[in-house]
């Protein structure tokens, strides 16, 4: 936990950090690494706010106690809480309703978004009620726990890749999840990378979740992860080159219809450059000056 915020404080804050109650707590010591994680999440060393922490899931005895140390510690400065393991949007809505609880006690004035882990039959199933639901920021996939929920009937091999990719199911899965989020206005967040060594396997998934299942972001389990996912997620340079040559011809023609070389681009496609331009610079790319300079850099008048 400890490298991964050094990271974030070397690179900025293109990546978020999310400190694990869950598969990080060893069996009987949950309220001390609770106490660790709000403890780090409040420290100084959390220097732009972006480290949230994932609870255990609503059927274990400590979710609860987890929401209230973590929070009694950290409520002003935690980005957000992910719910692991939901059997539906029941189980959202009841860590949603204690989560809101707690803020109002502790006088908190914002809402703390929560992350929605989708790993069972059931989730999946209402996972475009569970992205309807006020203060969801994302849904994130977990492959592991999906493929184990089918007791034996996906290989283990679609743990990992290719087959994570080419398995009907799991593919039907991850497409269902990305629909689901993106149609709500949410985050659709891939899985983890289980090769801690081959930085390439992990930028190639980054890349195939991106380009080709529409995830936005991605979980990393280590920190050597980091770079190469936000490298899989970035936009090739040449995109970004001509995005911004499309975005900032369309503003000269007032977002009017305008021919860029042999293809016609209008509104439609505006949004989608625009899209791009931003993805670019929220992964740490540096746009061309132009649309830099245009659309990013504050007017001092």
């Amino acid at each position: 936990m400890r490298k991964a915020i050094a990271l974030q404080q070397q690179m900025g804050p293109v990546f978020d950090i999310t400190l694990d109650c869950e598969d990080g707590a060893p069996t009987g010591a949950e309220r001390a690494h609770a106490e660790l994680c709000g403890s780090l999440i409040a420290g100084a060393d959390n220097i732009f706010g972006r480290i949230g922490a994932r609870i255990h899931d609503v059927t274990h005895p400590s979710w609860h106690d987890d929401l209230e140390i973590i929070l009694g510690r950290a409520a002003d400065r935690i980005a957000f809480l992910t719910v692991p393991k939901a059997r539906g949007a029941a189980d959202i809505e009841t860590a949603l309703a204690a989560l809101r609880n707690i803020e109002s006690r502790l006088g908190l004035k914002r809402e703390i978004p929560l992350h929605a882990l989708m790993e069972t039959h059931g989730a999946l199933h209402q996972a475009w009620q569970i992205a309807a639901l006020p203060g969801i920021e994302t849904l994130d996939f977990g492959l592991m726990d999906f493929v184990s929920e089918h007791h034996g009937a996906i290989p283990g091999t679609a743990m990992r890749s290719p087959s994570q990719f080419t398995h009907p199911i799991v593919a039907r899965a991850k497409c269902e999840v990305v629909a689901a989020a993106i149609a709500h206005g949410v985050i659709p967040t891939h899985n983890v990378t289980t090769v801690l060594d081959d930085a390439q396997v992990a930028f190639d998934d980054a890349r195939r979740a991106r380009n080709d299942f529409g995830y936005l972001r991605m979980w990393s389990i280590h920190p050597a992860q980091i770079e190469p996912i936000l490298q899989g997620m970035r936009p090739a340079a040449d995109e970004v080159t001509e995005a911004a040559g499309i975005v900032c011809a369309a503003q000269d023609a007032n977002w009017g219809p305008i021919r860029v070389g042999t293809r016609l681009h209008d509104r439609g496609s505006f949004r989608h450059y625009w899209n791009l331009l931003v993805r670019a610079r929220s992964t740490g790319m540096t746009l061309p000056s132009e649309a830099e300079q245009r659309f990013f850099t504050p007017n001092p008048n």
